[in-house]
């Protein structure tokens, strides 16, 4: 478990892109966001022949066993929800934040107090989907107006629990497509 905290502890420190963005334009922290994910899979490779102080101790720390490529998959979705909502920087954060807090939340619970599996998904808990939930809309909260944050949170919540691929692309971009629907539609 203290493992999956660390992991758990890189994967929300990506709020520095939230906290970037009432400061740099969105374009401009897509491309930061391509630069360290282009300089984190040279380090990567790297670190497979030598050993690179600092990011070696990181990637021994936090890296699963079976899953070398989540940093990647983390990276896209948040460069690909800057990109498709750049129009509206309150939900392209929203989403984000989802992404960051609720989904380490979701497997921090989830793994160690789970004990309801979700019908059709037996890797996942009920307690780890509420944690998702409840951290997401908080979160969500700081950005959006309750009902769209709520949405978002819940679409964010079900997309964790039910993606048949890595979760980290889609939980932001469906996240920040159902509070767009609410906000521009409902």
């Amino acid at each position: 478990m203290k493992k999956e905290l660390w992991r758990q502890l890189i994967h929300a420190s990506g709020v520095f892109i939230v906290f970037l963005s009432y400061i740099l334009p969105p374009k401009f922290l897509i491309i930061l966001c391509v630069a360290i994910l282009a300089f984190v899979i040279v380090v990567f490779r790297l670190d497979h022949h030598h050993h690179i102080p600092f990011f070696s101790t990181i990637f021994r720390i936090a890296k699963r066993d079976e899953d070398e490529r989540g940093f990647v998959y983390f990276f896209i979705g948040i460069i690909l929800t800057l990109s498709l909502f750049q129009f509206n920087m309150s939900i392209a954060n929203a989403a984000i934040l989802i992404l960051l807090f609720g989904d380490s939340a979701s497997t921090l619970i989830g793994r160690k107090f789970g004990k309801i599996k979700l019908p059709f998904q037996s890797r996942k808990t009920l307690e780890g989907s509420l944690a998702f939930l409840v951290v997401g809309l908080v979160v969500s909260l700081t950005q959006l107006p309750l009902i769209p944050a709520l949405a978002g949170a819940l679409g964010g919540t079900l997309t964790e629990a039910y993606s048949p691929i890595d979760d980290n692309i889609p939980i932001p971009l469906i996240s920040a497509l159902v509070m767009s629907a609410v906000i521009y539609l409902v």
